[in-house]
C-alpha cells in the first residue's frame, strides 16, 4: 500500500522558491562561485541522472548494487517487530528493491527526497511491488534536520543511504549528518554506500561520460535557474568538466564559463570573466579508515565494510554505540 507524501508537517527541512532563491543569489556572488548541489535535483535533473546511472562508465550503482544483492541478506538481524527502512535521498529506489527482496520482515518503507514528483512516482511504484509494506513518501531535505510522522517515532529502523551520497558533503558535513542519524530513535543500524579511492582516469570518465548525460545533468541546473527565477543564463556559454582533486580525493563539477559575459538574475548582474567556474557539486572518494574513523566520532562503530572484487566501491553497516 502506499501513503501520499507527508504533508507540510512532515516536509522537515524542505526549501521554499525564497530559499532556492536566496541560496542561488549567495552562491553566485561568492568570491568562487558555486550552488549547493542538492539543487540539481529538480524534476528533470533526477531523471537524468536516473540515466547517468545506467551509463558504462558509471560504475558506482551496478557495483553497489552487486554488492547489495550478495550481502543485504546479513540484515535481517536488524529487522525486529514494526520495523522501517528510511532511505534518504531515495530517488527512483533502484537499490531498495535489492533490501526489499530479502528483508520480508519490514512492516514500512520511508523514501526521503527533495524532489517531490520524482519521490511520490517512486514510491507509488514500490507501494504496486510490495503490496505487504506500508509506503509513507516523505518530502525534506536530508541535509537538514528530519521530522518523521508520528507514527514512526518510535519504530524500529534501518537507514539506507546508499549511491555515494556521503560523498558530496565536506567531511565535516558528512560528520554532521551521522551525528544527526545517530539521534535518530530507533535506528538500529545505518547502511551507507561509499566511493573508494582509485585511479584518477576511472574517476573521471563516470563523471565526464561521452553520450553528454552528465554534462546534461549539470547544465539542466541553468535551466531551471532560469526557468524558476527568471534569470538569462545562455547554456551555450557554459561547458561541464569534472576534475580529480586530488589533495581532498574528490571529484568536483564545475561549470565553466566559455566567454567573459553578464547574467541579469533577479535584478542583479552577475559577471562571468572567462574560464571562471561554477563549482557545482563534490563527490568525496573514502578509504575505509576515513570512513571508520568519521564514524566513530559520532557514534558509530563498522559493524561490516562489504565491497566489489575490484574495490572500486564500499557498503558499510553501522552499529549505534555509546561512547
Amino acid at each position: 500500500m502506499t501513503m501520499p507524501p507527508a504533508p507540510a508537517g512532515f516536509d522537515a527541512g524542505i526549501h521554499s522558491d525564497d530559499a532556492f532563491a536566496q541560496s542561488i543569489l549567495n552562491g553566485l556572488n561568492a568570491s568562487k562561485k558555486g550552488i549547493d548541489s542538492k539543487w540539481l535535483y529538480d524534476a528533470t535533473g533526477s531523471q537524468l541522472f536516473d540515466t547517468i546511472t545506467e551509463l558504462a562508465e558509471y560504475y558506482p550503482t551496478r557495483t553497489e548494487l552487486g554488492i547489495l544483492r550478495q550481502n543485504a541478506s546479513s540484515l535481517k538481524e536488524f529487522v525486529t517487530n514494526g520495523a522501517a527502512l528510511v532511505e534518504l535521498g531515495s530517488g527512483s529506489s533502484t537499490k531498495t528493491r535489492a533490501l526489499l527482496n530479502v528483508l520480508t520482515g519490514l512492516q514500512s518503507y520511508v523514501p526521503i527526497d527533495i524532489s517531490a514528483d520524482h519521490l511520490q512516482d517512486a514510491a507509488d511504484h514500490v507501494a504496486r511491488e510490495y503490496s505487504h509494506l506500508d509506503v509513507i513518501p516523505v518530502v525534506a531535505d536530508f541535509t537538514a534536520e528530519i521530522t518523521l510522522p508520528s507514527a514512526l517515532l518510535d519504530a524500529p529502523k534501518i537507514v539506507f543511504f546508499p549511491g555515494s551520497t556521503i560523498g558530496n558533503f565536506e567531511i565535516d558535513g558528512a560528520a554532521q549528518l551521522l551525528g544527526r542519524m545517530r539521534k535518530m530513535a530507533g535506528v538500529a543500524a545505518f547502511v551507507v554506500g561509499v566511493d573508494l579511492v582509485k585511479d584518477a582516469d576511472i574517476l573521471v570518465r563516470a563523471y565526464d561520460d561521452p553520450k553528454g548525460v552528465t554534462a546534461a545533468f549539470n547544465l539542466n541546473l541553468l535551466t531551471r535557474i532560469n526557468r524558476d527565477l527568471g534569470a538569462d543564463f545562455d547554456l551555450s556559454g557554459f561547458k561541464h568538466e569534472a576534475r580529480w582533486v586530488a589533495d581532498h580525493k574528490r571529484i568536483e563539477m564545475h561549470l565553466v564559463s566559455q566567454v567573459a559575459q553578464d547574467v541579469l538574475l533577479l535584478g542583479q548582474k552577475i559577471h562571468f570573466a572567462a574560464g571562471e567556474t561554477i563549482h557545482t557539486e563534490n563527490s568525496h572518494k573514502y578509504t575505509p579508515d576515513l570512513l571508520e574513523r568519521t564514524a566513530r566520532q559520532q557514534g558509530w562503530l563498522v559493524h561490516q565494510f562489504w565491497t566489489d572484487a575490484n574495490s572500486l566501491f564500499g557498503v558499510a553497516v553501522l552499529t549505534p554505540y555509546k561512547g
